[in-house]
């Protein structure tokens, strides 16, 4: 799983710094936020996009349904964000069941997330931060923030289609022509 992570995560850091090119050489900081600022936009509108009587959709008994999904990127947002913030924090969008009390809390950790990675610079972004396998730096903390939505959008996206509903990334590239 972690070499899965880790070849995830590099392959979204060559999509999203790749237009960061043109406009010169990115920093880190900037490529993490741009890839950070894709999968949100990319789960708020899948988590909008599902009908509220779908959030109990497994495809089968042993996964976890679709409000499971949201509400387990809410919870792990808050953890790993507040903890590269130096303030650990817990969610309990896992405890939610309708689909406003997810979509809220799910704000509610990228509101938490959207100011750790806005204040991530080259010159903190080195800073040792706890993590769930003890120290690192918070550039790889917010990096496995970003593979590990990626992994859950991935999921979330299957579920939608299985519900016939073309996930959002889906739909951005059909509108960019690819």
């Amino acid at each position: 799983m972690k070499c899965c992570s880790v070849l995830i995560l590099l392959a979204l850091a060559s999509l999203s710094v790749s237009p960061l090119y043109a406009q010169g050489t990115p920093t880190s900081s900037d490529a993490i936020q741009r890839a950070y600022n894709g999968i949100k936009g990319n789960i708020m509108k899948a988590a909008d996009k599902m009908p509220e009587d779908s959030y109990s959709f497994k495809p089968t008994p042993e996964q976890r349904d679709f409000g499971g999904w949201i509400a387990h990127v809410a919870d792990t947002q808050v953890a790993i964000c507040s903890k590269a913030a130096g303030n650990p924090m817990t969610s309990n969008a896992g405890s939610k069941t309708s689909k406003a009390d997810i979509i809220a809390a799910l704000k509610t950790s990228f509101d938490t997330c959207d100011a750790v990675y806005s204040a991530l610079t080259e010159a903190n972004s080195n800073d040792s931060v706890a993590s769930f396998r003890g120290n690192t730096t918070r550039l790889a903390a917010l990096a496995g923030n970003v593979a590990h939505d990626n992994e859950c959008y991935g999921t979330i996206a299957v579920y939608l289609r299985l519900k016939g509903i073309v996930p959002p990334s889906t739909e951005a590239a059909a509108a960019r022509g690819r």
